[in-house]
């Protein structure tokens, strides 16, 4: 083309490429350019001397992945250089291009497992889900699900604490009291909440789980341990519960979302058809609670926990350091049980309802405090300041006064408004409304000057009204003034008023 008489630009544009590489590729002579065409191209990695003993673990070991393949290399060779993990990976991955050497990954094999009789099997297993709160908040929640194999009947409980061995049984009770009935057996992962070891068959499980077991009549049945398949109805159930109930619902309180999952389990989860059975499950668990096992409500017998002793302002001592109980828990001679977690204190009455919780302190020395079990100021102030307005006639007048007192006298609310409540009590309603517009008009906020206001208005309602002459007595005794006790009454002549009369 430049024996044509085309310019670089015309043969760039022509073969598409850069004009300065084609006016590079001008520059060259035939045999230059031929040798050219001999060299390799791409660059050199530093790597390349560790082609052969990669090749020949990959041919030993197929399935080696890279990360371990980088490993061996650091550790067979003490001059192997500082690579990335992705230059590793590249490197590992070209040696296998250029053998031949597939990566061969084992699959297992799955085969299609007929649907079980009725009532002979349910299937449990745990979620978790970071909810929104009303408050603009995250909140964590864990759900347990529970779902009948043949008919896909579901049952859903949520907690926003962690399971305990004591809480999954009460959700085990809430799932039997729900469908009405037992199955035959029950499928589990191998949760630290049912079992201790797996002990190759011989399952060994928990006390607490295991006393309820004896007691009921079902049986149990462990999966192997990185084997979700084997229990995968209840595993899609909690795909389900996070994906269609969960989805962007926003957390107010435990009671409620509880109760959403009921009304939406009896709305959707099992009246809809099942997408493998295509039947509704509600519709089949109507067949299906005939072969369940009739449920009783089974009394476990608590575990025993240690008794410690309130202190009387409220706190108990664990282990030197000392945990908050709510205020007003302390009574003489009260005591209280401790549930210890691994990170957990939880503080129960003697009837085992909890009565607050607080993350384990491994210090020594400590106070553990709790913000909300502190003395609830505040309601008390609310209701001595309602009771105040309820005794003057402009209610709204004297809530925003007083709150205006408590802005400014915060720290002497309560004694603001103790002065005030004995200064209305008892007098002219029409006078405590006066004193109170008064007071606001001349933005005074204090009951001391609400008071010297009263005081003077009372006096000029006397004063402008007639009143009775009084009688003041006097005591010589008194010591006030010697002179005055001394001093004579001013006395008349009688011969005075005879004058008088014979004038007349």
């Amino acid at each position: 083309m430049e024996r044509a008489g085309f310019s670089i630009q015309k043969i760039a544009e022509h073969l598409v490429m850069d004009w300065r590489t084609v006016k590079r590729l001008l520059s060259f002579s035939e045999e230059a350019y031929m040798q050219q065409l001999e060299v390799p191209l791409g660059r050199k990695s530093s790597l390349d001397a560790f082609e052969e003993f990669v090749r020949e673990k990959l041919i030993l070991y197929p399935a080696t992945p890279a990360a371990q393949m980088h490993d061996w290399l650091k550790e067979h060779n003490v001059n192997f250089p500082v690579v990335s993990p992705k230059t590793a990976f590249n490197f590992v991955r070209s040696v296998r291009n250029k053998y031949n050497i597939p990566k061969i990954e084992q699959q297992r094999e799955y085969a299609c497992v007929a649907e079980l009789p009725y009532g002979q099997q349910a299937q449990v297993d745990f979620g978790f889900y970071n909810m929104s709160t009303t408050l603009g908040k995250t909140k964590k929640v864990q759900f347990f699900t529970f779902v009948l194999a043949r008919s896909r009947y579901k049952y859903i409980y949520f907690s926003d604490t962690p399971f305990t061995t004591e809480s999954v049984i009460g959700a085990h009770e809430r799932a039997f009291e729900f469908i009405g009935g037992c199955p035959i057996e029950i499928v589990y992962d191998q949760d630290r909440l049912f079992m201790v070891s797996e002990n190759l068959g011989d399952i060994i499980l928990t006390a607490g789980f295991r006393n309820y077991v004896r007691s009921t009549k079902f049986t149990t049945h462990f999966c192997r341990k990185a084997d979700p398949e084997s229990k995968g109805k209840v595993e899609n159930v909690v795909k389900y519960v996070k994906q269609n109930f969960l989805y962007n619902r926003s957390f107010r309180d435990l009671e409620t979302l509880n109760s959403d999952a009921l009304a939406w389990l009896s709305r959707t989860a099992n009246t809809m058809i099942h997408n493998t059975t295509k039947l509704v499950p509600h519709q089949e668990f109507i067949i299906e609670q005939a072969f369940l096992f009739p449920w009783q409500p089974t009394d476990i017998k608590q575990t025993d926990y240690p008794s410690y002793t309130v202190h009387k302002d409220n706190k108990i001592s664990y282990k030197s350091n000392v945990y908050s109980v709510p205020f007003g828990t302390y009574k003489k001679g009260k005591t209280v049980l401790l549930k210890i977690t691994y990170e957990q204190i939880i503080i129960m009455d003697h009837s085992h309802t909890e009565v607050c919780r607080h993350e384990i302190c491994r210090l020594k020395g400590q106070k553990i405090l709790s913000r909300d079990h502190g003395r609830d100021k505040e309601t008390a102030i609310v209701e001595m300041m309602e009771e105040f307005c309820d005794l003057m006639e402009n209610k709204l007048k004297a809530i925003n006064w007083i709150s205006q007192i408590k802005s400014h006298k915060p720290r002497y609310i309560r004694d603001q408004i103790q002065l005030l409540k004995s200064t209305i009590v008892g007098l002219d309603p029409g006078i405590a409304s006066r004193a109170l517009d008064y007071a606001c008009s001349h933005n005074i906020v204090s009951a001391t000057d609400f008071k010297a206001i009263v005081k003077s208005m009372v006096r000029e309602n006397q004063a402008a009204g007639t009143s009775e002459p009084k009688i003041i007595q006097f005591n010589p005794l008194s010591g006030e003034s010697r002179k005055n006790a001394d001093t004579a009454p001013q006395q008349s002549d009688l011969n005075s008023y005879d004058e008088i009369f014979d004038q007349k």
